[in-house]
């Protein structure tokens, strides 16, 4: 909900930027200024996860090696109960 209610402020607000951006009232260096801070984030997020990508990709592999060796140890132990 929270999340919803910014998400709405940050519309509104760039609604009435573009108003006053049509009037030349925003100085260039403020949108630059802006246009900077919003990539610098953007760089930020995906640097975090592009991290937490790999960390659970790398779960993935633990997880996937444990079930494997599940498989084979209840494949032998069944081949066992056979003899």
């Amino acid at each position: 909900m929270f999340k919803e209610l910014i998400k709405k402020i940050t519309e509104w607000a760039l609604e009435k930027e573009e108003e006053a951006a049509k009037k030349c009232a925003i100085p260039i260096e403020e949108i630059e200024k802006q246009l900077k801070t919003l990539k610098e984030k953007r760089d930020e997020l995906k640097r975090k996860c592009e991290e937490e990508l790999k960390e659970i990709e790398e779960l993935i592999k633990r997880v996937e090696k444990i079930k494997e060796l599940e498989e084979k140890r209840c494949q032998l132990n069944s081949e066992k109960k056979k003899d």
